[in-house]
C-alpha cells in the first residue's frame, strides 16, 4: 500500500493524501521521502496550479511514527541526525513550494502534523479537527517544525503549547492563526472549492513570486535599505512581465486574464 496517494481534484488541482491509516497517518522515512518527491515534482509542473495536502478520512497526521522513532533512538547520533535532516527537508520543501499549498484537516493533527499545517500557505479545518504539540510529553521537542509553527502562531503561543503539550480544537487553531477557516466536516470540500476558485484567479508566476517575496520580508527589518531596493526592483520586474502586462490589460479591457480557468 502506498503511503501517499496522489489524485486530481481537477486537471490543475492535485490532492496528496497521507495514507497510513493504521497509524493515523504518522510519518516515517518512506512517507517523508514520498512527500518530498511529490512536492518537488508537482512544484516544477507548469500544469499544476494548486497542491492540496490531506489525510485519510477522520485524521490528518499524528506526527512521527513512534515505532520508527524508537528504532532511531537505538541508532548512533550521526544516523539520528541524518534522519532528522530528512524531516527538515520535507518541511522546507513544503514551505518553499512555488505552487499554492492548502492543508485540509479533518481529525487529529499532532506534533509534526501541526508542522505540515503551518508550512502550507492556507489551512482549512473541520470542527472535528484537533491539534497538539505533544513532544515534551514524550521527552522530545518540536525542533524542525518550530520555525514554521512559530511563524504561524507566534512565539508567545508557542511558549504555552510547546511546554504544556495540551490539545486545542479547531476554533482555537483559527484564533491563533494556524488555520484560516473552520467548517463542518460535510462542507469541508465546499470550502476547499472556494479557496481553489480564488487561487485560480491569481497569476501563477505572480503567486510564486509573492511567496518568495514573503521570505525576503521575513529575513530583513522593514527599514532596511536593501529591502527597499529589492522590493522596488521586484515590482518593476512584475509590471514589465508578460503576466503583469496581461493582468493590467485584462482589467482595463474588462475581460478575464489569460490564466483564468473558465470553470473555476
Amino acid at each position: 500500500m502506498s503511503p501517499l496517494l496522489e489524485d486530481r481534484d481537477s486537471p490543475q488541482v492535485v490532492r496528496l493524501t497521507l495514507n497510513r491509516p493504521q497509524v493515523h497517518n504518522a510519518f516515517d522515512e518512506t512517507l517523508i521521502a514520498a512527500l518530498i518527491e511529490a512536492l518537488e515534482r508537482l512544484g516544477a509542473d507548469d500544469h499544476v496550479r494548486v497542491i492540496v495536502l490531506t489525510g485519510t478520512p477522520g485524521t490528518f497526521c499524528v506526527g512521527a511514527d513512534l515505532e520508527w522513532m524508537r528504532r532511531l533512538a537505538a541508532c548512533g547520533p550521526e544516523e539520528n541526525e541524518a534522519d532528522a535532516h530528512g524531516l527538515a527537508r520535507l518541511m522546507a520543501t513544503l514551505d518553499q513550494c512555488p505552487k499554492p499549498t492548502v492543508a485540509v484537516v479533518d481529525g487529529p493533527a499532532f506534533g509534526g502534523g501541526v508542522g505540515l499545517v503551518a508550512a502550507c500557505d492556507i489551512a482549512l479545518a473541520s470542527t472535528e479537527a484537533l491539534f497538539c504539540l505533544s513532544e515534551v510529553r514524550l521527552g522530545l521537542i518540536p525542533a524542525v517544525i518550530a520555525p514554521y509553527v512559530a511563524r504561524a502562531i507566534g512565539t508567545r503561543a508557542c511558549r504555552r503549547l510547546f511546554l504544556t503539550g495540551e490539545r486545542f480544537d479547531a476554533a482555537e487553531a483559527q484564533a491563533l492563526g494556524l488555520v484560516s477557516t473552520v467548517v463542518s466536516p460535510a462542507t469541508l470540500d465546499d470550502a476547499l472549492s472556494l479557496v481553489t476558485r480564488d487561487l485560480h484567479r491569481g497569476a501563477p508566476q505572480a503567486q510564486a513570486a509573492a511567496k518568495d517575496l514573503l521570505r525576503l520580508v521575513d529575513a530583513l527589518p522593514p527599514d532596511d535599505e536593501a529591502l527597499h531596493a529589492e522590493t522596488a526592483r521586484r515590482i518593476a520586474t512584475r509590471r514589465a512581465s508578460a503576466e503583469g502586462r496581461e493582468g493590467i490589460g485584462a482589467f482595463l479591457d474588462k475581460r478575464p486574464p489569460a490564466w483564468t480557468i473558465p470553470s473555476a
